[in-house]
């Protein structure tokens, strides 16, 4: 039986929420240091845990008969001692109860299975990959105790296979501090798997405003790279799964709770605290197209961890924001954005495309002399601005990005596509195919999450977005 009562657990967590640049959705760098003294409410589980699935099926779908099972000497915590054992089955007990008492019509399905864990961290973006891979690296867990197993975490998410749309972009110092700090957690993050290209310079315009010349560009001395987003997913991922490294386990089930107040969450029962950690029913999808359609309906597992981390974005269903301190409420940044091949077959200068330099990233082009003087156009763009952000890749393949820095109200995803293809046809660019577009939409400023929820936010869930700059 381990007793870490009086250990202390130092977690030097951190997150690359590798954040998009101004108007590329959602990239955060943000460092998260929590060095905290705790008792064994995040002590890693006595068991060794294996990497892979480890849920365990249930023979009957009962609620009643579920909880004699979980109430008899397979309960879910250790039993450490026969006071913490009696806590857990009341607890277990009470989770079923409230289950049981949901309405008929609750879409919920009756729990086929179990599992537990240390940590669950829902969602499987970049915030909830990197958070999952810190936290069950084994350097997460105190040096000082050195008998300690890694903490075991579970991903969970019904997306998990889901490709990621958004292109990220990073200065290149902040991307090798991301890149140290994870090695310091004995991960590694190479440069070749995980940047798709880098760029030695930035350049900015912002002709027409305060008599600076259309034509003047500021270039900065700051590297600038365009992230992998395949390969940063691999890295971010186990083994088993992706061929990544990371050691945590990956469940496809998304949770079916919604917050209806502090810690209070519908369909009763779904998700439920006690004073040793949380209950939460997580549900996967059911095959709906293709050859297995019809043949693996939705199932239910219920989980039991010790701490719950929601990274499922700025629209988090759980994770509710403080009412109790004012704040103003957020603006919004909005971009459209296409991944597009160029006709430059009448252009003799292949290093540019328009004005844009192609050894150089364009991070802001704010000049409006494609509108019409005193046009209702010109007029939009003055009361609601919007740049183009420019990553020139490889031979005639460019991204574009008309993006709105931040507005109350939000700028109309229209409005930036329609701005994005008037300016490049007034600045002669050609294109020719369009291989992928992007909708962006990130939440600027607003409240911060509630203080006293079970539930820790992380990522957009958290608001963890420069309320100025999309970062």
């Amino acid at each position: 039986e381990r007793t870490q009562k009086s250990a202390t657990l130092t977690m030097k967590v951190s997150a690359s929420f590798i954040s998009a640049g101004p108007g590329v959705a959602s990239m955060a760098s943000a460092l998260l240091w929590a060095t905290s003294s705790t008792n064994a409410f995040l002590a890693p589980s006595s068991s060794t845990h294996s990497f892979g699935a480890r849920s365990t099926p249930v023979a009957s779908s009962s609620p009643s008969s579920i909880a004699s099972r979980a109430s008899s000497s397979s309960c879910i915590l250790p039993r450490q001692n026969s006071d913490l054992h009696e806590r857990t089955r009341s607890s277990i007990q009470t989770s079923t109860s409230l289950y049981s008492s949901s309405s008929p019509s609750s879409p919920i399905s009756s729990p086929t299975a179990e599992d537990e864990c240390d940590v669950l961290v829902l969602g499987s973006g970049p915030a909830a990959r990197a958070i999952a891979t810190l936290l069950s690296s084994p350097n997460a867990v105190d040096a000082a105790a050195t008998s300690s197993p890694p903490l075991d975490v579970l991903l969970a998410d019904s997306n998990y296979d889901r490709r990621w749309i958004p292109n990220y972009g990073v200065w290149q110092d902040e991307w090798l501090s991301i890149r140290d700090l994870f090695f310091s957690f004995g991960h590694s993050l190479d440069d070749d798997d995980c940047i798709d290209r880098a760029w030695s310079k930035t350049d900015c315009y912002f002709g027409g405003s305060f008599d600076i010349p259309a034509e003047e560009r500021m270039r900065l001395d700051r590297a600038y790279c365009r992230i992998d987003r395949d390969g940063l997913r691999r890295c971010l991922s186990p083994e088993n799964d992706e061929g990544g490294k990371a050691r945590y386990r990956v469940l496809r089930a998304r949770h079916v709770s919604k917050a209806t107040s502090i810690n209070i969450y519908s369909p009763a029962g779904s998700l439920v605290h006690d004073d040793e950690g949380s209950t939460i029913l997580l549900q996967s999808k059911p095959f709906s197209s293709g050859e297995d359609r019809g043949k693996e309906p939705a199932t239910t597992t219920r989980v039991r961890a010790k701490l719950i981390i929601d990274c499922t974005g700025h629209e988090s269903r759980l994770v509710l924001k403080d009412d109790r301190d004012s704040a103003p409420p957020p603006g919004y940044q909005i971009a459209y954005g296409m991944l597009a091949k160029l006709n430059e077959d009448s252009i003799p200068d292949k290093t540019r495309c328009g004005p844009y330099d192609k050894d150089a990233m364009t991070l802001f082009d704010y000049r409006t002399d494609h509108f019409p003087p005193d046009s209702l156009e010109a007029s939009k763009a003055e009361t609601a601005p919007t740049f183009m952000y420019v990553m020139p890749l490889n031979d005639n393949r460019v991204f574009f990005e008309e993006t709105s820095l931040v507005a109350r109200p939000a700028v109309s995803f229209r409005e930036c596509k329609d701005r994005c293809r008037t300016r490049l046809e007034y600045l002669g660019i050609t294109v020719e195919d369009i291989e992928e577009e992007e909708y962006c939409y990130i939440p600027m400023g607003g409240p911060l999450p509630a203080r006293d929820q079970r539930v820790v936010g992380f990522g957009g869930a958290a608001a963890m977005v420069h309320p100025s700059t999309g970062y």
